[in-house]
């Protein structure tokens, strides 16, 4: 029988909601909860890191170089799961804006080394104190315990498929 008791609250603001709808098995779905879930949290970050121009594959590819000097273009993007074609426009990006260098290895000429410059590094900085205002936001939703349970479980995605 379809689940009759989620129905969501229209915002008293909001006249495009139009009725309320029924979500039968919708909102039982794991896959629908993430999403909405992903979903606050990108519009928060969004929020949150306005001005500093830096999507979440960006941020986090400064990350990763900051953390591993001269790491190659495709272990960042094995890391973060993503395709070459996107790697690429993210490095570009970053790279134009003067926040990162490429250079060629000198063991391996393929092989393209990423490096932060000064200007990539204060990016990050700046990102990171914005990021930690945007993190408690989310896990003050949740006591200690929950938290640690929810970390846990979302590890279960980790390397599915």
């Amino acid at each position: 029988m379809p689940n009759q008791s989620s129905a969501k609250p229209k915002a008293a603001n909001d006249e495009l909601q139009g009725p309320e709808l029924m979500f039968e098995e919708l909102d039982g779905l794991l896959g629908y909860r993430l999403r909405r879930a992903q979903g606050a949290m990108h519009r928060d970050y969004m929020a949150t890191v306005a001005g500093l121009e830096l999507t979440q594959k960006q941020t986090a590819t400064l990350w990763l170089i900051n953390a591993n000097p001269g790491v190659a273009q495709v272990s960042v993007a094995a890391a973060l799961g993503m395709d070459r074609a996107t790697m690429m426009a993210v490095t570009d990006r970053l790279e134009d804006r003067g926040l990162l260098v490429r250079k060629r290895s000198t063991v391996d000429r393929r092989r393209q080394e990423l490096y932060l410059t000064p200007a990539g590094q204060g990016a990050l900085r700046k990102v990171k104190a914005r990021i930690v205002e945007h993190e408690q936001r989310f896990k003050s939703l949740f006591k200690p315990a929950e938290l640690a349970a929810l970390l846990s479980a979302l590890e279960k995605f980790r390397d599915f498929g």
